[in-house]
Parts: C-alpha cells; structure tokens; sequence
C-alpha cells in the first residue's frame, strides 16, 4: 500500500538564458503527476539543477521529456561555464524517496539510458548505483575529460558510453554525451555548536568526516604532512563513512558550525551522524546544541531517526508517524535555529495531493458520522467496517503503549514496543482502506456511466463493471483480513498487558468482530453482481473462513477478559 515516489535531480548546461531553462521545466511538468520542487539556475557555472518528484514511471518519463528538450535547445559547442560538463543534460540521478529501493531506481535509470540513446540519439553513460562497471560509480571517472575529450572517448573500448556508442558525429557534438544513474538521497546538514571557533568546528569535521585529516609526522598538529610512495598525503579516516565534512562560523547566528554532506543515508544516517559529531564534540570540550536540515529530506529519515530515540529511552516505537517525526525534531534540535515545520521541509509530505473533503480519513469523528449519514450512498457500511477494525487495531496499541511503561515493567518495554508496532500497521493499513472502499463504490459508478452506443462500447462498458466490481470485492476482503489480524495482538494484550487495560481489549475484539462480519456483507453483495462465477465463490469462500476464525478468535478474548475482570 505504500506509495512509490522518486526524485530526479537533472543538471542541464545552461544557467544564463531564462527561456531556454523554462521551456526544459515545461517539457518536464508537463507529465501529469510530476511536482517541480526546485529550479536552481547559475550563471557562472552555466548550469542549472532542477529538482522534481513523483511516481516512478512520472518521474522517467518528465526526465526523458526534459532531456529532449535540453537537447533541442541547448549546443555543446558553444557551452562555456565554470562547472565541469559532457553534455546538454550533464547528469541525470534518480533518487528513492519512498517505497522504492536503490537498486529498483537502478533499474529504471539504465531503462531510460537506453531510451534516451536509442530515441534522442545522445551517448550515454550509467554512473552510481546503475553503473555497469565498479569505476563508473564514479561520476568523474564517466566525465573525464569533458565535452572536449569525447571525440577521442566514444567508440573507444573501455571509454565509450553505456548505450549509443558510436564514432564523435555531428548529433553528438550538439547534445554531448549524458551520464543517467541513482544514488541515495544526499541531506545537506549543519551541527551547530556552543562555541564561536572555526578551528575547533573543523577540528570536530575531520574527525568524522570520511576523508578524515592528513597524518602529521610525530602526531602534533604543527606537524609536517606525509606523504605515500606515491606522493599522496598520508590520511587518517574519519569515523563516518559517506559523509564529507567542514567546520565554519556563520554571522548571521553568532556560532560555529559542523556542515555536513551525507551522500549516503543507507550507510549512515542521520541520526547516528548527529550522535557521533556529538561525541567528537563532547571530546573536544563541546556540546551540539542543535541541528539545521539543509533543503529536504526524506520521511523515513525522520521516522528512522524518532525510532532510534525511543528505544535509547527504552519507550515504544508503536506512535503514529507524527509522534515519532516530533522525536526526532526534539532529540536532534531541528528547531533550534528556526520553527521547524514537516510540511515544508519533508519530501513526501510537500508532494501529498492537497484535496480537502475527498479524503474520509481527514475528518472529524463527527463529520465522518454526518458525511456517512448523507443522502450520499458512500460512504457505507464498507468504509464504516474498516473504519471499526482501525479502532480495535488502535485500542490494541494502546493497550501495548500503556504496558510498555508500566511501572515495574521496565525489561518488557521491547516486547510491548514490538507489539505496538504491528498494531499501528494495522491502524495504518484499515485508515487506508476506509477511503479505498469509497472509491472503488465510485469506480463502479463511474464504469455505469460509461458510453454503450455501440458494441465496442458496451463490451467495454461490461469489462469496466467487470473489473470494478471484482475490485470493490476485494476490497472488502482486504478488510476482513486486516481486522482478523488485530485478534492475536488483542488476546495478547488481554492476557499479558496491563490489567488496568483489559477492558480495552475485550472492546477492541468486539470492534474487530463487528469489522469482519460488517466487511463480509458487501464482499457478498458486491461478489453476486460478479459474471466469473468461479471467481466470486473463490472469494465468498474465503471470507465465509475468515468470519469463522474470527467468531472462535473473538470469544477467546473475550474469555480471557471475563478472567482477568473475575480477579
């Protein structure tokens, strides 16, 4: 159920001529779905970074949109700027926001490598994650030489592009030569520090950084720098690998800071370079006293970040997302500096479709009742049961919340924890699908309303019903699945959490029982209108054995409820 976004950073040669730029982010916004964040065009350098999101295939296609452009409009040969540059479109990263991994954006960048060689005729080359060979992870190694050395590169073995290689030709010598891959997201971060010092900020940098400092002979910083066999300085690494770091002052709030790159959040997080720049800070004396995000950053950043939190406090991950983001904010000092306001500064959040009313979830407890008690037909009684299996997940997670630090119980924190975390899954997975249920009732709808003029039209037509209503079947389903799944949560905190609590429990199964039951009467009347018989009864089935696992599985809590209230 989680919703596939990624990021697309394309860097074009051209950061003086507004038009050129604006017909390029036009090309690329033109595909629906596509959200443009940033246009960050530089005139020395002649280049501009365009910053956009959106769902994978989107996020392809506005890519291979503005690369088309960017070839149309942009020629190499009259390129001049201070930036290193191959190609009209120099570089092109796709990066995972959410949902959606490394090597699956890796996949999708050499797909469009290819596209963009074969259709635009522009040699291209595959760098990063989406490289074919170790040494053309290095985005350097794959530019080498610049527009200039590509006469001598292409249809040279070991040096020519990925896809589209070929003798330097006139098409070549327009467009250059594009470098396509994915990498993970880069978060620009600054730590700022109880000291006015750039000396000792960029004392603590070297100490993390990847690269580290050079080794001095004897050890003493006034030392003379040494060198290897081949004339290179002698390095000692930092403790943080994928991270590059320097110490400066900033006027504008009086103190020093730690500015970082974190060029691979996989490898190190957030939240652990916050926690190892506080202990090399702590060493020398200092203290971090806050935490500056630079740009965006991703949600699970935040989440992972709250999450690590929690458990050094030994107190339950099983929140709501909001909960565990506020944790994060206050545990590395994100507000410090400035307000610090999710919406404006977390990926996800910023491309959220903003659509007030439609989404039922977005209510109040007593607009949903009054929405529901409309002459509208939806929602109903499908998006009311999944709506009563959330509340039996939540009270479960309460229930799990409440034991998790409960005094006395202090060395069952992870168990609780643990469990409240399944059971907020599930409140996450049934919210979802009260709104899913409304909308498949107006796939049916909107199927009916379709043209029937002719027999292409009414097979369609039938198709469309077809399909719809198998879909508002499944639904439905889903929902008794979900919903069951909060019984063995509820019986186990019935059992083995808190006692003071076991009424919550016994009133989640009663929830989870009406869910299921509720669920079960559309899967039936939905499964009646379907044409493919064998199908509807594959699916009548299968909920008729769900309903009875849960009935047994309800009146199990219930007993255990009964026992722990006899006491």
């Amino acid at each position: 159920m989680k919703t596939q976004i990624i990021e697309c950073v394309p860097n074009f040669s051209e950061g003086r001529d507004h038009a050129v730029i604006k017909a390029i982010t036009d090309a690329i916004e033109s595909v629906k779905g596509i959200k443009l964040l940033d246009v960050d065009p530089g005139e020395a350098t002649n280049r501009t970074v365009v910053t956009f999101v959106g769902a994978p295939a989107d996020v392809v296609e506005a890519a291979f949109r503005g690369i088309r452009q960017a070839a149309q409009l942009i020629d190499m040969r009259n390129h001049h700027g201070a930036h290193p540059r191959m190609g009209a479109t120099d570089v092109c990263p796709l990066i995972p926001i959410s949902g959606i991994t490394l090597e699956e954006c890796a996949e999708l960048a050499r797909t469009l490598a290819r596209r963009v060689a074969d259709e635009l005729e522009i040699p291209t080359y595959c760098y990063e994650a989406a490289a074919f060979t170790p040494e053309r992870k290095n985005l350097a190694v794959c530019r080498a030489g610049e527009y200039e050395a590509l006469p001598e590169k292409m249809n040279h073995p070991g040096k020519g592009p990925d896809f589209g290689d070929r003798p330097f030709d006139e098409k070549a010598a327009r467009t250059g030569a594009t470098t396509i891959g994915a990498r993970d997201f880069l978060i620009a971060v600054n730590f700022n520090l109880n000291t006015t010092s750039t000396r000792r900020a960029n004392a603590i940098a070297f100490d993390v950084r990847e690269k580290g400092r050079p080794v001095r002979e004897g050890g003493r910083p006034d030392g003379k720098p040494l060198k290897d066999e081949n004339g290179r300085p002698l390095m000692q690494p930092g403790t943080l690998k994928a991270t590059k770091a320097i110490g400066w002052f900033i006027d504008e709030y009086g103190i020093a800071q730690v500015s970082m790159n974190i060029t691979d959040i996989a490898v190190t997080p957030l939240h652990v370079a916050f926690d190892e720049v506080s202990r090399a800070a702590a060493a020398r004396g200092l203290r971090v006293t806050g935490t500056e995000i630079v740009g965006l950053v991703p949600k699970r950043t935040l989440i992972e970040a709250g999450r690590y939190f929690l458990h050094k406090q030994q107190r339950s991950t099983g929140l709501p997302e909001s909960e565990i983001i506020r944790m994060a904010v206050r545990s590395m000092g994100l507000d410090e500096l400035a307000p610090f306001k999710p919406e404006e500064k977390v990926v996800e959040y910023l491309i959220a479709p903003n659509e007030p009313g439609k989404s039922l979830t977005g209510l109040t407890c007593a607009e949903f009742a009054y929405e529901t008690a409309s002459e509208s037909p939806a929602p109903g009684g499908g998006s009311i049961s999944a709506y009563m299996g959330a509340l039996a997940a939540a009270l479960g997670t309460m229930v799990a919340n409440l034991s998790s630090h409960k005094a006395g119980w202090d060395d069952r924190w992870k168990e609780f924890s643990d469990q409240a975390d399944q059971g907020q899954e599930l409140v996450e997975r049934l919210l979802h699908l009260v709104d899913e249920d409304t909308k498949a009732f107006n796939l049916i709808m909107d199927a009916f309303k379709m043209p029937k003029s002719t027999d292409e039209e009414k097979a369609a037509r039938a198709a469309a019903i077809e399909a719809a209503t198998l879909y508002a079947t499944e639904i439905p389903l889903a929902t008794m699945e979900a919903a069951a799944a909060t019984m063995p949560l509820l019986k186990s905190m019935a059992s083995t959490g808190n006692p003071a609590s076991v009424s919550d429990a016994g009133v989640g199964a009663l929830a989870a029982r009406s869910a299921v039951l509720g669920a079960r009467l559309n899967v039936r009347i939905n499964a009646a209108q379907l044409h493919d018989r064998a199908k509807a009864e594959q699916l009548l089935a299968r909920a008729d054995a769900i309903a009875a696992e849960t009935l047994e599985a309800e009146a199990a809590v219930l007993a255990v409820v009964d026992e722990v209230l006899a006491r």
